[in-house]
């Protein structure tokens, strides 16, 4: 029962030469719950000023690289616009920690989009509990705060800036609050196992999470880990199918560096539990500045770009909604 799994059962399992079977569980579980929709979602990324260090992000603040941006209140609200004239029922509002970003701003926001008859996800990093409630009063559905890696001694290596039970602190407040609490982490940091990995699936399954991105490592250049190799494809669908498991009714995005590594991986994951993919509909000159990892991004069509992606989900035999 995957109910009764635990640290040594999943790292086992993460092991394992034939990873077949468990695949198709997922992908049975996933249709079950899900059924065979895709569920597409708009990233909006108003602003990549952060006031962390994590040793693995593009926009971290000791990064003198970045040419750093803030969207106005009126460019978030045409943005957010277009995408939903284009069809997006979610709009993902995304930043760095970036306390110079008024909260009463991106709740003006939240508010627009709320008034549009769509649903808001917000990612923009550890807040204190009455900047969450406040954004949750505007019409806030979802938060995405990753935890990277449920390692303390890991998480702590990597963030210079934060501890492992502050950000497990905000994932239960989110979840009190009564948002849609979404989680995550990253296949391939350096000094990760595969006990680590069955740590983070765990914590998932605690909260217990109603969304989570799991994702590849990918080394930016301007980072201090810019020599790391990068995760694998198949260690993270492995990682994405377990969530399933623990998780039947959990929202599992293939997330776009799982895209970055490869299209295949990508199309696979969606046979073995995924059942979310975002795009970002960031505009010019924004998207380009928003770098947490290397990414080679065209122009932002988002009309176009939303027709084409359906068009690929449907290509699996899948249903984009």
């Amino acid at each position: 029962m995957t109910a009764e799994w635990n640290r040594e059962d999943l790292a086992r399992l993460l092991a394992l030469e034939d990873f077949s079977e468990i695949y198709a569980q997922a992908d049975e579980v996933q249709r079950r719950e899900k059924r065979d929709v895709v569920q597409i979602r708009a990233i909006l990324e108003f602003s990549n000023c952060c006031r962390r260090r994590c040793r693995y992000c593009g926009l971290n603040a000791e990064n003198p690289r970045v040419t750093r941006y803030r969207m106005s209140v009126q460019e978030m609200k045409e943005a957010a616009a277009e995408a939903l004239e284009a069809g997006y029922r979610t709009i993902v509002l995304q930043s760095g920690e970036d306390p110079g970003f008024p909260a009463e701003d991106i709740g003006e926001v939240i508010r627009f989009i709320k008034q549009k008859g769509a649903a808001v996800t917000v990612s923009c990093g550890e807040w204190p509990s009455e900047v969450y409630a406040y954004w949750r009063d505007c019409g806030a559905d979802r938060y995405l705060l990753k935890q990277e890696t449920a390692d303390p001694a890991l998480y702590g290596s990597l963030h210079p800036c934060g501890t492992l039970a502050e950000r497990v602190g905000c994932l239960r407040e989110l979840k009190r609050l009564g948002y849609e609490t979404g989680s995550g982490f990253m296949i391939g940091l350096p000094g990760q196992t595969l006990d680590t990995i069955a740590q983070d699936l765990l914590l998932l399954a605690e909260i217990p999470c109603d969304m989570a991105g799991i994702g590849p490592f990918l080394p930016h250049p301007d980072t201090p880990l810019r020599d790391c190799p990068e995760g694998g494809s198949e260690l993270t669908m492995r990682a994405v199918a377990l969530a399933r498991l623990l998780l039947p009714q959990c929202n599992l995005p293939a997330t776009t560096s799982l895209g970055v590594l490869s299209g295949g991986a990508r199309r696979s994951v969606f046979s073995c539990g995924a059942n979310v993919i975002m795009r970002k509909v960031t505009p010019e000159p924004y998207k380009s500045y928003y770098e947490i990892y290397p990414a080679n991004l065209g122009r932002t069509e988002v009309r176009r770009e939303r027709a084409e992606l359906e068009d690929w989900i449907r290509s699996m035999g899948k249903t984009p909604v």
